[in-house]
């Protein structure tokens, strides 16, 4: 089972908020604007994984709290 780690990182002014997508070590493997799925599917090739990252982003509030996914196979 597929574990990730999402970081939503606050934007100023001009600058929109970003989504950290990191691996089960917390390296680094994503960065893109939360409504961004092609980027999303660049990183995370499998369609079913990307689209429960999809909705973790979503419902994502936080700013600046580590959320850790497991997603679920299909």
């Amino acid at each position: 089972m597929p574990v990730y780690y999402l970081l939503k990182v606050k934007g100023k002014a001009k600058i929109p908020d970003y989504i950290q997508l990191r691996d089960k070590d917390l390296t680094l493997i994503g960065y893109f604007r939360p409504g961004r799925k092609e980027r999303l599917l660049k990183v995370v090739p499998d369609e079913a994984q990307a689209e429960q990252l999809q909705e973790a982003i979503d419902g994502l509030e936080a700013y600046g709290k580590m959320t850790r996914v497991e997603i679920e196979p299909v």
